[in-house]
């Protein structure tokens, strides 16, 4: 497990210096079932009533890649960064 300070002092683009940035964890939101390419993929998903590929039988990787969203204080820039793969992240109070 790793723990996370909730606010972190770095670099705005924006401001043009180094700011207070609120930490949150990164979900990627609900996919669109009318855009191009998830109807491509249902699409190719029908087949002759089978799967497209072959069913995983194992999940070897067991853990996700954490992404954070850092928001700045003063002006609302967002951007994100990439920790890596953790089993669990605990975003505390520093």
């Amino acid at each position: 497990m790793m723990k996370f300070p909730k606010t972190v002092r770095m670099y705005c683009p924006r401001c043009d210096a180094y700011t207070d940035h609120s930490v949150s964890t990164y979900s990627s939101g609900k996919r669109r079932t009318l855009s191009e390419g998830q109807r491509r993929y249902l699409r190719k998903l029908k087949g002759y009533g089978s799967t497209r590929k072959p069913k995983q039988k194992t999940l070897y990787k067991v853990t996700k890649k954490v992404t954070l969203k850092l928001t700045c204080r003063q002006c609302g820039y967002v951007s994100m960064k990439t920790l890596g793969r953790l089993k669990k992240i605990e975003i505390v109070e520093r």
